[in-house]
């Protein structure tokens, strides 16, 4: 391929762009000859020269739409040797590859990652604590081993910029990759409230491993956490926390602990749980100023009340990561609009995980990431393949006081009975037509009770 003539500022074939990608081809018109000259079909990935044929604003210009058509129809000719690539290392993302690689011992994998790329389970970061691991400990794979378990190329601490579903091609800060099918298994991001004072800044949020070493290096060995959120996430990291020694107050909206997610009679008996062993509540209020006291940090609520702490933690909630989809073109709302298929509304782009929304809903646990990973894995391989969307039952981690719930649908309308067997407390929510829709177990995770319950829900057709 011809190169462009050197001098100051030129770019050469695998040269890093600066920030905004096209802004230096953007004002070099001696740059045109070059590209056009090459005839795009011998322009290689990750080079400057692509950049022209990757921006909407340079393809209009009657001397590259000639070459950009040239490039549409020799890339739809030898798609098939680019790679899948997977944007995300959480468990989607290492999921999928893990699936793909099982029915394909030879298709190409390219995962790109914005972090380390280190394999860990994030679910078990909220009670690391108590079970005495560290940052380090609780990985369970590097991102060398994944590399050479799964064979597949990991690209870590990179940035995804923009996605071209026409050219199929993704600008990285690592550079530009070309794909066969593009999935984006990008998660969600941490809920962050805004608040007065000076130290409003210093809040903490914990949503992946690099986040988690940050927490634990400012965790005092004792004293007094102030929790913001009483969802899921807060109420297990607020057990962790007093199972260590550590008093916590955990400060909430809402008028109970997951109220989102648990009936009352559930939600009660886990604040009454978590309150036995040192658990603070302050349901029914908002914080509005964090401050610098002494060393400490002053919370002032929005009904007057202080409280001092000497760490605050938000576990306020979760958003998926649509801005990169979206900024492509692709139907985003809550989360990726996907169909069954995991298919975006671009062709050869999927989405999974946190990050998408399937017949209307974001499901942010693992088993739903789970089974979209084996549908999608299927279907990249060859084998269309439909998620399948059972009864899927969330485990919450306060040993405290046990719980797994499988919530009945937000719209449905029925009544929570309840019963107790062997010691165990169970919940059921029942239709107005007396068809079990969702149950909480609490006081113990046994397998056979959850299984006969799932049965019961799965033969009803809910």
């Amino acid at each position: 391929m011809p190169r462009l003539p050197p001098g100051p500022g030129s770019i050469r074939a695998g040269d890093k762009l600066p920030d905004h990608p096209f802004a230096a081809v953007h004002h070099r018109p001696d740059a045109l000859p070059a590209l056009l000259h090459a005839g795009a079909a011998d322009i290689l990935p990750r080079t400057a020269s692509c950049a022209h044929l990757s921006c909407r604003g340079c393809r209009g210009d009657p001397r590259i739409a000639p070459a950009y058509q040239r490039m549409i129809s020799t890339a739809s000719g030898a798609r098939h040797m680019h790679p899948i690539v997977i944007v995300g290392a959480g468990i989607a993302g290492y999921g999928l590859a893990r699936e793909l690689r099982r029915r394909d011992a030879q298709i190409d994998i390219t995962l790109i990652a914005a972090d380390r790329a280190d394999f860990y389970a994030k679910p078990m970061l909220s009670n690391a604590l108590t079970r005495g691991q560290t940052p380090e400990t609780l990985i369970a794979s590097t991102r060398a081993d994944m590399a050479r378990q799964l064979g597949i190329t990991i690209v870590p601490h990179t940035c995804v910029e923009r996605i071209d579903p026409d050219s199929r091609t993704l600008l990285s800060s690592s550079g530009l990759y070309h794909y066969r099918s593009l999935v984006l298994a990008i998660g969600a991001e941490p809920v962050r409230l805004h608040f007065w004072g000076d130290a409003s800044d210093e809040v903490l949020s914990i949503n992946h491993l690099d986040d988690y070493r940050r927490f634990r290096e400012r965790l005092p060995a004792s004293g007094h956490v102030a929790l913001l959120g009483a969802g899921l996430i807060g109420c297990e990291f607020a057990n962790d926390l007093t199972a260590c020694g550590y008093r916590v107050t955990v400060i909430d909206p809402a008028p109970r602990p997951l109220a989102g997610l648990l009936p009352v009679p559930a939600s009660t008996q886990l604040a009454e749980a978590l309150a036995a062993t040192g658990v603070q509540w302050r349901c029914g209020h908002r914080v509005r100023a964090i401050d610098r006291r002494a060393g400490r940090y002053r919370l002032s609520t929005e009904d007057g009340d202080t409280l001092d702490a000497d760490l605050v933690l938000s576990a306020v909630g979760l958003r998926p990561q649509t801005a990169l989809a979206a900024g492509a073109g692709l139907i985003c709302e809550r989360g990726i609009v996907v169909d069954r298929q995991l298919r975006t509304s671009a062709a050869d782009i999927h989405a999974l995980g946190d990050c998408a929304q399937i017949d209307g809903m974001v499901r942010p646990y693992v088993m739903p990431a789970v089974q979209a990973a084996r549908a999608l894995a299927s279907t990249l391989t060859g084998k269309p393949t439909e998620m399948s969307l059972p009864p899927m039952p969330v485990t919450i981690k306060t040993p405290a006081c046990p719980i797994v719930t499988c919530p009945p649908p937000p719209t449905l309308t029925g009544v929570w009975r309840e019963l107790t067997e062997d010691g165990i407390r169970i919940l059921r929510f029942e239709s107005n037509d007396a068809v079990l829709a969702g149950f909480v177990v609490i006081g113990g995770h046994s397998l056979a009770r959850q299984q006969a319950l799932l049965r019961e829900m799965a033969e009803s057709g809910r």
